[in-house]
């Protein structure tokens, strides 16, 4: 008994080790995002600038994200996956560094852009190795560790970088956050890319790769992927950036409540991802357990919506709805694959995720429109809204391309 399980455990370490390289390279990614927001006051002050011009640093990594995303997805079926991963680790891991060490804002401006590189990797790289190592049965479990790893990496990156720019300042933490990057990608050289789950090449004619590569990304499935992951960055956008102060409009609640109830909403959503990796491998059915989650989202922001809850009421309500988020995700990643044909996760994952991109940009727009507008209300309306679209996404989506 003891024999048969160290064989078990041999034959399963294999794709546990890639499972861990991987979500550990997405803790970085998550981290590497949240980056400049608690530093910000320090960078500003020290270099004299405006809350625009810091904006050209957020604009750079996230323009430069959404424009290549994409275009590294096809690179990465076409070259690899882990050896891509690596170098995007050590690209943003660099920008920081230099960014940390030069003492110039333009510099730091230039060097976002830079890790805005690095930045696109992750997505088509992470989802790629992924598929092409774990076993068929696990890959829902791997893709919920996966993305709970990164949610952990933007839970812990304010604390942690706060910490170390008391002790070396904010440029010491720029450092230390480039040292984290290379750390991981050290990992991932100790790794063999020997996938246990055969999938079939792209092809080696790159002209071949790209016509046949854009013709499944425009093929509905994969468009109404886009669009799913569009409406799901739209409804978090407006939940985590604006509900604090939709709330403190609409009911008068004090910020430490409002930001208690956003708070739940985020904690619940990491275990959410976690009991959503366990559901995820109970159940074929991806597709009913995002319309069941997308449901609650609606129904509990549109009780925010519409009653002043008081206190407790609204922490639980905020708190569920973040729960469903959560649950979501896995089977989100799952729907995904399943309309990918083997050999095109990092073009279709690069694609589809790109989606976040495209999401984060609009949803500051229409937001801050609504709340400039006064219509608090409607912002909770707006993410319950876009939560019923996405259902209906998820209900007219096929289950294979053609």
């Amino acid at each position: 008994m003891s024999q048969a399980t160290e064989l078990l455990a041999a034959r399963r370490a294999p794709h546990m080790r890639i499972v861990g390289a991987v979500s550990a390279a997405h803790f970085v990614s998550h981290y590497y995002i949240l980056l400049l927001a608690p530093l910000l006051p320090f960078v500003r002050a020290e270099n004299g600038v405006s809350y625009t011009e810091i904006g050209f640093a957020f604009a750079a990594f996230n323009v430069v994200s959404t424009v290549l995303q994409t275009p590294v997805g096809f690179l990465v079926d076409w070259l690899g996956a882990r050896i891509l991963l690596i170098a995007g680790l050590a690209i943003g891991a660099a920008a920081f560094t230099v960014a940390g060490l030069v003492d110039s804002f333009w510099v730091m401006v230039a060097m976002f852009g830079l890790a805005g590189v690095g930045n696109t990797v992750y997505h088509p790289a992470d989802y790629a190795l992924l598929s092409h190592h774990v076993p068929s049965d696990r890959i829902g479990q791997a893709f919920s560790v996966h993305t709970f790893a990164g949610m952990l990496g933007s839970a812990v990156a304010p604390a942690s970088l706060l910490m170390m720019q008391s002790l070396w300042g904010w440029r010491g933490a720029f450092v230390g956050a480039g040292l984290l990057g290379f750390a991981v990608a050290a990992v991932l050289l100790t790794l063999r890319d020997n996938a246990e789950v055969k999938t079939i090449p792209a092809p080696r004619d790159a002209d071949a790769n790209v016509a046949v590569g854009w013709r499944l990304l425009l093929s509905p499935p994969i468009l109404l992927n886009l669009v799913f992951f569009v409406l799901l960055a739209m409804l978090s956008g407006g939940t985590n950036n604006y509900s604090v102060v939709a709330l403190g409009a609409l009911y008068g609640t004090p910020v430490t409540t409002a930001n208690a109830a956003l708070s739940g909403n985020l904690l619940l959503s990491a275990i959410g991802v976690l009991i959503g990796g366990v559901l995820v491998v109970r159940t074929t059915r991806h597709g009913l357990v995002a319309t069941a989650g997308l449901a609650g989202i609606a129904l509990f922001i549109a009780l925010v919506a519409q009653i002043d809850l008081g206190s407790l009421a609204l922490v639980a309500a905020m708190s569920a709805a973040g729960f469903c988020s959560g649950v979501i995700m896995p089977s989100r990643d799952m729907i995904v694959r399943e309309v990918t044909p083997p050999g095109s996760f990092g073009k279709v994952f690069g694609f589809v995720t790109t989606g976040f991109n495209i999401g984060g940009i609009i949803s500051p727009l229409i937001f801050g429109a609504i709340m400039d507008h006064g219509s608090p209300k409607l912002v909770f309306l707006l993410v319950a809204a876009f939560s019923l679209i996405a259902i209906v996404t998820v209900a007219t989506l096929p289950r294979r391309t053609a």
